[in-house]
């Protein structure tokens, strides 16, 4: 079906102002977290890449929201490479080619502004822009990445997509058919750098040589799932921020756990209350929602990487036709300025682009909900 290869839904979700405001709070508060100079010290363990502190932030942060039954917002899920921006967008212009102005306007000058602050130039412009991911042209969302090097090039910015194997290096320098790659949009799902083909990318990240964003200080600071678990602990944000925002954060952060912390005896009689997420997963891949588990499948979790968040159940849309769909919120970023608000709508258990009239959908706020 259409929406299906495109990942648009048909359908407006209802979203009040109030439920709105507290979101956007949570997004500020966060990134006032992950600024704070004292946080990266007080976490247990920050990856070796993550430890590079660069001058500049992150284009395109996502930030993932249920409401539960107190049209309280609680966050689920923090992300450094959002994907489905064009998707979003196109919900309200399904025939468009290119991101409406406005919205436009303000992605290229997230750019501009991570590059610019890389330099420590005000009038820095990146000559070359380098779009990279896993196979990019077999990637659902390639699209996606077609539209933001059409707004690059618009720019005067030579944009290009490419795998990372096809990135030739100089040195710590990083270069595409012999010109100097001077900004990596990063859409790679290997957050840390880990994998050899990501290998001559880290090592010009950790010499600073070329401005990779998003970046793994980013992801380490705050969408490494397991920042969920730290914020959950007890006096841990409270030794951090300021009352009132502790206060936001504590009631919005869903109480997260590492399975080796609970004792699995006491867990599997309440498991339905709870949603079982790997460690180091992505785009909803290994997450179980507990009353579907098996024993089988719970005992097999390795518990050293599987982490256990108390469920909020999604809020239900019901269309004109009577279809029940489960719904989520994500805002885009750059860091505290909302780029674009929409919900997902789905089916089953997790999210997903697969439901028929799913996906990403329209918000319409309203004051009287």
């Amino acid at each position: 079906m259409e929406n299906q290869q495109h990942g648009i839904s048909p359908y407006t979700v209802d979203l009040s102002y109030n439920a709105l405001k507290q979101m956007i709070r949570v997004v500020r508060d966060l990134q006032t977290l992950s600024e704070n100079p004292e946080y990266p010290a007080a976490l247990p363990y920050l990856a070796k890449t993550a430890q590079v502190a660069p001058a500049h932030y992150s284009v395109l942060m996502g930030y993932d929201f249920h409401i539960d039954e107190a049209q309280q917002v609680k966050l689920i899920e923090v992300n450094t490479n959002a994907g489905g921006l064009w998707f979003a967008s196109r919900c309200y212009q399904p025939d468009a080619d290119h991101y409406p102005e406005p919205l436009a306007n303000k992605l290229l000058s997230t750019f501009l502004q991570e590059y610019r602050l890389f330099c420590q130039d005000k009038n820095a412009q990146p000559k070359l822009i380098a779009i990279i991911d896993h196979t990019p042209e077999q990637q659902f969302l390639f699209p996606e990445m077609q539209v933001f090097a059409k707004l690059l090039q618009q720019a005067g910015i030579k944009t290009v997509i490419l795998d990372p194997s096809q990135i030739e290096t100089n040195g710590a320098k990083l270069f595409y058919q012999n010109q100097p790659i001077d900004l990596i949009y990063n859409r790679h799902c290997d957050f840390y750098l880990n994998t050899p083909e990501m290998q001559p990318i880290a090592e010009a990240w950790q010499q600073q040589s070329v401005c990779f964003t998003p970046n793994p200080r980013i992801y380490g600071l705050l969408a490494d799932k397991q920042r969920m678990e730290d914020w959950s602990k007890p006096g841990f944000l409270a030794g951090l921020l300021v009352p009132n925002i502790t206060s936001r954060l504590q009631q919005a952060i869903p109480d997260t756990q590492l399975l080796q912390a609970l004792d699995k005896d006491s867990l599997w009689p309440v498991r339905k209350q709870k949603v079982f997420k790997p460690t180091t997963g992505y785009a909803s891949r290994g997450v179980y929602i507990g009353d579907k588990l098996t024993k089988k499948k719970f005992n097999s979790f390795d518990p050293m990487q599987t982490l256990v968040q108390q469920r909020i159940k999604p809020i239900i849309t019901l269309t004109p036709e009577g279809e029940k769909f489960k719904t989520d919120f994500r805002l885009f970023v750059y860091r505290k300025t909302i780029l674009n608000v929409c919900a997902r709508l789905y089916q089953g258990q997790v999210t997903n682009l697969r439901t028929p009239n799913g996906g990403f959908s329209k918000v319409n706020c309203r004051s009287g909900l």
